[in-house]
């Protein structure tokens, strides 16, 4: 795992020890956490932006309904013997 040094100001530093004290391991995890959420949501913006600018339309997709429905059960006749 690599290790990062930032620089935060006292405020946002009184509230992340509100949160995730020093003296516990919760505080790395904490900001990994936000780290990960914080890109998560970039991905998500970036990839509603690709829609907004080229949306999907239904002449583009192609369905076909009968790959997703079951095939009719073919029901066998009981012989009498």
């Amino acid at each position: 795992m690599k290790q990062i040094l930032i620089e935060i100001d006292d405020a946002l530093a009184e509230m992340l020890e509100k949160v995730a004290p020093t003296r516990s391991r919760r505080r790395s995890e904490f900001v990994r956490h936000a780290i990960r959420q914080a890109l998560w949501d970039f991905e998500e913006q970036a990839t509603a932006e690709a829609y907004r600018q080229q949306p999907d339309s239904s002449a583009d997709a192609y369905l076909d309904a009968g790959v997703w429905e079951r095939p009719p059960r073919s029901y066998k006749t009981r012989r009498n013997r």
